[in-house]
């Protein structure tokens, strides 16, 4: 009698007899419903969180919760209201993801990637190195030649 309509939205509207999924963005704290993770022996405070995933963390997040339960029910919007940049709230937050999981924080913790030395593809020489494809050089001639022959064969039919 009623159907619903299969949507990666998570909130439906009633719309006569279906639901429709709902277009608009819910601002829902989705971390309320997931489970908090027990504290280990070298994990005992979210500042001791903070410090074990690097990054300086602990220093940017300068008005992080003192209890455990109310640092694993920060949402990305109360880590931005906390003054971090995107790439720090992302970082976190999937740290937090991975610990709640159960891994070692050892395991997927790590040091950002460095700036790049040449900014865009960079030019055919860097680093006093001439840069060159790793493609043979003679392929991309041998093709060409093919093809000038083809047309030149085909040329010479048609007269």
């Amino acid at each position: 009698m009623f159907g619903l309509v299969a949507s990666s939205s998570r909130s439906f509207h009633r719309c006569s007899a279906t639901f429709l999924p709902a277009l608009t963005r819910s601002f829902v704290n989705r971390a309320l419903t997931k489970p908090i993770p027990p504290t280990n022996e070298t994990i005992t405070t979210p500042n001791d969180f903070l410090k074990s995933i690097g990054r300086s963390m602990e220093t940017k997040m300068t008005s992080a919760p003192e209890s455990w339960d109310d640092f694993w029910r920060t949402s990305g919007l109360d880590l931005r209201k906390a003054g971090l940049s995107v790439r720090d709230r992302r970082y976190t937050l999937w740290c937090m993801s991975k610990f709640r999981r159960g891994l070692a924080v050892g395991e997927f913790a790590h040091e950002p990637k460095p700036q790049k030395t040449v900014r865009g593809w960079g030019p055919s020489v860097q680093n006093g190195k001439r840069i060159r494809s790793k493609r043979p050089k003679n392929q991309k001639r041998s093709k060409r030649l093919k093809s000038q022959k083809r047309s030149k064969n085909k040329n010479q039919k048609r007269k």
